[in-house]
Parts: structure tokens; sequence; C-alpha cells
């Protein structure tokens, strides 16, 4: 059985109040799912992307603003939302307290492609799964 403790799961910096971690995808050896957990500083936010697959995002703490498409709403603890697959999406941490959301995936690799470049690598497109860490800039800009 592989089980994860999100408590206890060790998050990345990716970019200013952002941290990530995928705890399950199909390198750790799952078949069709994958999963994501990141924390969101007060004020700060998931830029918009698409993932390739469906994603069901559970806040389990803190408070949410969420897009999704056209959409806008918020998300708090112990609500989900779910995104269809490259839908575009993106979370801000409206809240007075770090936002964690726990995010499953309908598939065990995903790439996601950000709207804006990410980091000081300008990266835009990720795999999640990948047998090597994969990321990309992207020549020219990603429509909405």
């Amino acid at each position: 059985m592989f089980t994860i403790d999100v408590d206890r799961q060790e998050l990345a910096p990716r970019a200013p109040g952002l941290s990530v971690g995928f705890p399950m995808h199909s390198l750790t050896g799952a078949a069709s799912s994958a999963a994501v957990l990141f924390e969101l500083e007060p004020g700060a936010e998931l830029p918009l992307h698409k993932d390739s697959a469906e994603e069901l995002l559970l806040v389990m703490s803190g408070r949410a603003e969420a897009r999704i498409g056209d959409e806008v709403g918020t998300l708090e603890q112990h609500e989900a939302a779910l995104v269809p697959a490259m839908a575009s999406h993106g979370l801000r941490n409206i809240g007075s307290e770090p936002l964690r959301v726990f995010g499953t995936f309908s598939a065990s690799t995903v790439v996601a492609t950000f709207e804006e470049p990410q980091g000081p690598e300008g990266l835009q497109v990720v795999v999640i799964g990948a047998p090597i860490e994969i990321g990309l800039p992207l020549a020219e800009a990603v429509a909405a």
C-alpha cells in the first residue's frame, strides 16, 4: 500500500509565497492518478495555467479565490473544486493564514502549461511524473 501523510509532505518553493510537492505520480508507482500539495502565503497566488488532466482541488486550510475558465469563486476549508482538463485555472490566497490545497489528477503523468513564464528560469511547461525533471520555457506566449 502506498500512502502519504499530507501534514508531513515536504514542499519546495517555486515562486514567492508558493511551495509545491507532488507526492504521487507515475514515478512513485501510480498507474492512472497523481497528486499535488501546495501552500500559498497570504496574498500569494498559483498563476493561471492549464493541466493535461482533470484535477480535483480540496482546500485543507485557509481561504482561496479560485478562477476556473471564466468563473471566479471562493473556496474555504474542506471545499473542493473540479477543474476540467485544459481549463485555465489559478488560485489566490485571500485569507490571513497560509492556504493549503491537496489536489488529485486523473492521470499519473500531467503536463502543466502556464500562461506566463515562471521563476528565474522562465519555465512555462512543467511535466509531473516525468522520468527526469522537465521544465521548459516557450518560444511564444500561450493564449488563455
